[in-house]
């Protein structure tokens, strides 16, 4: 044989290690997207974060439809 020849069940035992590997980085993978896409563990370990977030985009909508409406009274005013 030729310098660097495989022969078939050399080349079959690759294929099949190639499988096992390509299999366990598919499972991995799919742990890794199944938690970062996991939005209930990421609230619970984040709360503080959200509670905060929430209450300063309830302020900020609550805010702009109160100076909205202020804007519309003041214009059927005059």
């Amino acid at each position: 044989m030729a310098a660097g020849a495989r022969t078939p069940e050399e080349i079959r035992r690759d294929i099949e290690q190639h499988r096992r590997e390509l299999g366990d980085a598919v499972q991995r993978l799919r742990g890794d997207v199944q938690r970062a896409t996991d939005w209930r563990s990421q609230v619970v370990a984040n709360q503080q974060k959200v509670l905060i977030g929430a209450a300063v985009a309830g302020f900020v909508i609550g805010g702009g439809i109160a100076g909205v409406t202020g804007i519309l009274r003041r214009g059927k005013r005059r």
